[in-house]
């Protein structure tokens, strides 16, 4: 009984060990480390792998035999990737004999067999009789598989070898064609004051290959990538060092800063499909509090801004690192959870400010008009009158924001404002429910 514990073990550590791991980039890319299993013999031989992505850079390939390697020289490496397809299999042919099959109306079949001459514009082949036959109808079949096409995207390697048996091939490639981002869902309560968020990330892989039970990655922040072979391999020997960092077994995403980035850890295994959309849950928090704002600024449009501020801090039940991606806002309206808005947010760090652009307001309204304007040498000076009106129940505060440029300087106000930058003045201007509200200013331009 002992002897099974110990084979089982032994088995599910095997497994644990070699199975792969793609670390996925915001930008169309990914990092796979794979182990295969390999037959090699005593001398100098080609050993092939077929199950590796279609996109693969072929020049970022790192093979590295896990024992014995000091005993096998890696002399070639190879990436043969001129699939089978038709066209390719009748250019095959060309110059050599063919034969098509057919049924005639009365249900016999008919074999044209020939040489074949062209598949350019069309099938023309030269016939045992010397007749030239062009586009002839039917199934066209060839003796055998021609050399030289591949069934799936292979890499070969030559290589010389002390030692015979099977041994575990370590591959990490660089490959396009997988892509993630994340997805958030935000619903705000009746009041809003609060939202709950939730968060899933989208995975697609459409790399050409599936990756069953693989150790999952992903990494936040823009990486810069160049071509030059041995700035992708320096870049490849860093990574494969980063993913034998952690081994831990639980549900979910763990979150590590890494160099200027930061990874984002699936804590069990997943398997990745090609041609496959996946969404896993990344994380969840409830009962943020937030501030909805409304904000207007003529230099934009003419509609009063809705937006949603908020901190990711600890404070807020948030405080972690969040990737860039869209988030949708819902709210109820008394019988079921409906869409108000949509915004999508950059990579945000821990304890920064949040703001999420809703939509424009319906009943809170603004109007800006120049009243008066003048020019004298090298000054000017211009009036402006900005009527806010409110059509709630509820009072509100909207945030009033003027863009200004040279040298500029506000003579009259009928408000007080805050001066946020060398260019840019804010009012807050609270508007009582079912009213409205006026702010007048001067303003004198000098150059």
């Amino acid at each position: 009984m002992k002897k099974i514990f110990v084979l089982l073990v032994f088995m599910f550590m095997s497994n644990f060990i070699y199975s792969a791991s793609v670390t996925i980039y915001n930008d169309n890319f990914a990092l796979v480390r794979d182990t295969k299993e390999v037959n090699v013999k005593n001398g100098i031989q080609t050993i092939e792998v077929d199950d590796v992505s279609a996109k693969i850079d072929p020049t970022s390939v790192l093979p590295k035999f896990l024992s014995d390697s000091d005993k096998i020289t890696i002399l070639e490496q190879n990436y043969d990737f001129d699939l089978v397809n038709s066209s390719k299999l009748l250019q095959k042919y060309i110059g050599k004999d063919i034969t098509v099959e057919r049924y005639l109306p009365n249900s016999q079949k008919e074999k044209i067999s020939g040489k074949l001459l062209s598949v350019q514009g069309g099938t023309i082949i030269k016939t045992n009789n010397d007749k030239i036959v062009i586009n002839p109808e039917g199934e066209i079949s060839l003796p055998k598989m021609p050399e030289g096409l591949m069934l799936k995207p292979t890499l070969s390697w030559l290589i010389n070898s002390k030692v015979s048996g099977k041994k575990k091939l370590e591959l990490t490639y660089k490959t396009t064609g997988f892509s993630w981002v994340a997805d958030y869902v935000a619903v705000l309560d009746k009041d809003d004051k609060t939202i709950d968020l939730n968060a899933w990330v989208t995975i697609n892989n459409t790399s050409g290959a599936t990756y069953n039970d693989a150790k999952l990655k992903l990494v936040a922040g823009d990486v810069n990538t160049v071509k030059e072979q041995r700035n992708t391999r320096v870049m490849l020997a860093k990574s494969a060092a980063m993913n034998d960092a952690m081994e831990e077994a639980a549900a979910g995403f763990q979150e590590q800063s890494f160099f200027e980035y930061h990874i984002y850890k699936l804590q069990r295994k997943a398997t990745l499909k090609d041609n496959e959309k996946k969404q896993i849950e990344f994380t969840a928090a409830q009962n943020i509090p937030v501030e909805k704002k409304f904000t207007y600024q003529s230099s934009k449009n003419n509609k009063v801004e809705i937006s949603l501020k908020f901190k990711n801090n600890k404070n807020s039940n948030l405080g972690i690192p969040l990737p860039k991606g869209k988030v949708r806002v819902f709210k109820s309206d008394g019988d079921s959870i409906e869409f108000v808005g949509e915004d999508v947010i950059d990579h945000t760090p821990e304890n920064k400010d949040m703001k999420l652009i809703i939509g424009n307001a319906f009943d809170v309204t603004a109007e800006r008009k120049m009243t008066s304007s003048s020019n004298s040498g090298k000054q000017s000076e211009e009036s402006y009158e900005i009527t806010l009106k409110n059509a709630k129940s509820e009072a509100v505060k909207v945030d009033v924001i003027e863009k200004f440029y040279s040298n500029w300087k506000i003579i009259s106000n009928s408000q007080k404002f805050d001066k946020k930058d060398a260019n840019t003045i804010v009012f807050e201007v609270d508007i009582p429910a079912k009213s409205e509200k006026k702010i007048t200013y001067k303003v004198k331009y000098s150059w």
